[in-house]
Protein backbone atom coordinates (compact mmCIF):
# COMPACT_ATOMS: atom_id res chain seq x y z
CA UNK A 1 0.00 0.00 0.00
CA UNK A 2 1.51 3.46 -1.02
CA UNK A 3 0.85 6.03 1.92
CA UNK A 4 1.05 9.99 0.73
CA UNK A 5 3.25 12.07 3.43
CA UNK A 6 2.90 15.57 3.87
CA UNK A 7 4.85 18.16 5.83
CA UNK A 8 3.92 21.32 6.54
CA UNK A 9 6.33 24.29 6.84
CA UNK A 10 6.04 27.84 7.40
CA UNK A 11 9.45 29.06 6.54
CA UNK A 12 12.75 27.51 4.17
CA UNK A 13 14.44 25.02 6.03
CA UNK A 14 16.92 23.22 4.10
CA UNK A 15 17.68 20.38 6.81
CA UNK A 16 14.06 19.63 7.54
CA UNK A 17 13.41 18.95 3.68
CA UNK A 18 16.93 17.67 2.78
CA UNK A 19 16.43 14.83 5.52
CA UNK A 20 12.48 13.83 4.87
CA UNK A 21 11.22 10.74 3.21
CA UNK A 22 11.07 10.52 -0.64
CA UNK A 23 8.19 10.28 -0.73
CA UNK A 24 6.94 13.78 0.95
CA UNK A 25 5.10 16.69 -0.68
CA UNK A 26 5.15 19.89 1.40
CA UNK A 27 2.69 22.34 2.14
CA UNK A 28 4.12 26.15 2.59
CA UNK A 29 1.95 28.01 5.46
CA UNK A 30 2.53 31.04 7.06
CA UNK A 31 0.05 32.50 8.36
CA UNK A 32 1.60 34.43 11.41
CA UNK A 33 3.69 36.86 9.16
CA UNK A 34 3.75 38.61 5.41
CA UNK A 35 4.33 35.81 2.71
CA UNK A 36 8.43 35.89 2.03
CA UNK A 37 8.31 34.73 -1.86
CA UNK A 38 12.21 34.40 -1.60
CA UNK A 39 11.46 32.04 1.05
CA UNK A 40 8.95 29.93 -1.18
CA UNK A 41 11.60 29.65 -4.43
CA UNK A 42 14.37 28.73 -2.20
CA UNK A 43 12.05 26.05 -1.00
CA UNK A 44 10.47 25.02 -4.35
CA UNK A 45 14.42 25.39 -6.10
CA UNK A 46 15.06 22.28 -3.25
CA UNK A 47 12.12 20.74 -4.09
CA UNK A 48 12.28 19.98 -7.89
CA UNK A 49 16.24 19.19 -6.53
CA UNK A 50 14.68 16.37 -4.38
CA UNK A 51 11.40 15.70 -6.37
CA UNK A 52 8.94 17.17 -3.90
CA UNK A 53 5.97 18.39 -4.86
CA UNK A 54 5.03 22.05 -3.00
CA UNK A 55 2.09 23.21 -2.63
CA UNK A 56 1.20 26.49 -1.62
CA UNK A 57 -1.60 27.23 1.44
CA UNK A 58 -4.39 29.86 0.67
CA UNK A 59 -3.21 31.47 -2.49
CA UNK A 60 -3.73 29.85 -5.75
CA UNK A 61 -2.74 33.04 -7.60
CA UNK A 62 1.01 32.87 -6.45
CA UNK A 63 1.38 29.14 -6.56
CA UNK A 64 0.39 29.44 -9.70
CA UNK A 65 2.93 32.42 -11.04
CA UNK A 66 5.66 30.48 -9.02
CA UNK A 67 4.67 27.39 -11.20
CA UNK A 68 4.30 25.37 -8.05
CA UNK A 69 2.59 22.06 -8.10
CA UNK A 70 -0.78 23.02 -6.24
CA UNK A 71 -2.13 24.88 -3.67
CA UNK A 72 -3.59 23.92 -0.01
CA UNK A 73 -6.81 25.52 1.00
CA UNK A 74 -7.50 24.75 4.32
CA UNK A 75 -11.00 24.40 5.76
CA UNK A 76 -11.67 28.22 7.13
CA UNK A 77 -11.36 29.19 3.42
CA UNK A 78 -14.67 28.89 2.38
CA UNK A 79 -14.19 31.13 -1.18
CA UNK A 80 -15.72 29.71 -4.26
CA UNK A 81 -13.44 32.21 -6.43
CA UNK A 82 -10.98 30.23 -6.52
CA UNK A 83 -12.78 28.37 -9.00
CA UNK A 84 -12.32 31.04 -11.29
CA UNK A 85 -8.93 30.79 -11.85
CA UNK A 86 -7.16 28.62 -14.77
CA UNK A 87 -5.53 25.77 -13.32
CA UNK A 88 -2.54 23.91 -15.34
CA UNK A 89 -2.76 20.58 -16.29
CA UNK A 90 -0.65 19.11 -13.37
CA UNK A 91 -1.66 22.02 -10.73
CA UNK A 92 -3.56 19.94 -7.73
CA UNK A 93 -5.60 21.82 -4.87
CA UNK A 94 -5.65 20.12 -1.67
CA UNK A 95 -8.52 21.03 0.80
CA UNK A 96 -8.82 20.22 4.34
CA UNK A 97 -12.21 19.83 6.45
CA UNK A 98 -13.20 18.98 9.80
CA UNK A 99 -16.65 17.77 9.52
CA UNK A 100 -19.42 16.98 6.40
CA UNK A 101 -20.10 20.16 5.77
CA UNK A 102 -16.71 21.49 5.22
CA UNK A 103 -15.93 18.20 3.43
CA UNK A 104 -19.31 19.29 0.76
CA UNK A 105 -17.75 23.50 0.78
CA UNK A 106 -14.22 21.33 -0.73
CA UNK A 107 -16.18 19.23 -2.75
CA UNK A 108 -17.68 22.66 -4.36
CA UNK A 109 -14.37 24.10 -4.71
CA UNK A 110 -13.32 21.50 -6.68
CA UNK A 111 -10.42 20.29 -4.43
CA UNK A 112 -7.95 17.15 -5.95
CA UNK A 113 -7.77 15.80 -2.51
CA UNK A 114 -8.39 16.26 0.85
CA UNK A 115 -7.40 15.92 4.45
CA UNK A 116 -9.77 15.21 7.33
CA UNK A 117 -8.64 16.02 10.27
CA UNK A 118 -7.64 16.35 13.65
CA UNK A 119 -7.68 12.22 13.92
CA UNK A 120 -6.27 12.70 17.56
CA UNK A 121 -6.72 15.18 20.06
CA UNK A 122 -3.54 17.26 20.50
CA UNK A 123 -2.62 20.83 22.97
CA UNK A 124 -3.65 22.53 19.62
CA UNK A 125 -7.24 21.09 18.47
CA UNK A 126 -9.09 20.00 21.19
CA UNK A 127 -11.27 18.11 19.15
CA UNK A 128 -9.89 15.53 17.30
CA UNK A 129 -12.25 13.35 14.84
CA UNK A 130 -11.61 9.87 16.44
CA UNK A 131 -10.91 6.72 14.57
CA UNK A 132 -15.22 5.72 13.68
CA UNK A 133 -16.10 8.97 13.10
CA UNK A 134 -12.68 9.93 10.80
CA UNK A 135 -13.80 6.84 8.69
CA UNK A 136 -17.67 7.54 8.33
CA UNK A 137 -16.74 10.93 7.32
CA UNK A 138 -14.07 9.68 4.37
CA UNK A 139 -17.11 7.30 3.03
CA UNK A 140 -19.22 10.25 2.52
CA UNK A 141 -16.84 11.87 -0.13
CA UNK A 142 -15.20 10.27 -3.54
CA UNK A 143 -12.31 12.82 -3.34
CA UNK A 144 -9.29 10.69 -2.20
Amino acid sequence: MHFNLFCFIDDFNFNLINNLPKTTSIIFRNYNNRLNTDSIIKTKNLCRKLHYKLYLANNIKLALELNLDGAYIPAHNRDFKINSYQLKKKFKLIGSAHNLKEIRTKELQKVDYLFLSSLFFSKKNKKELGIYRFLNLSKKTKKK
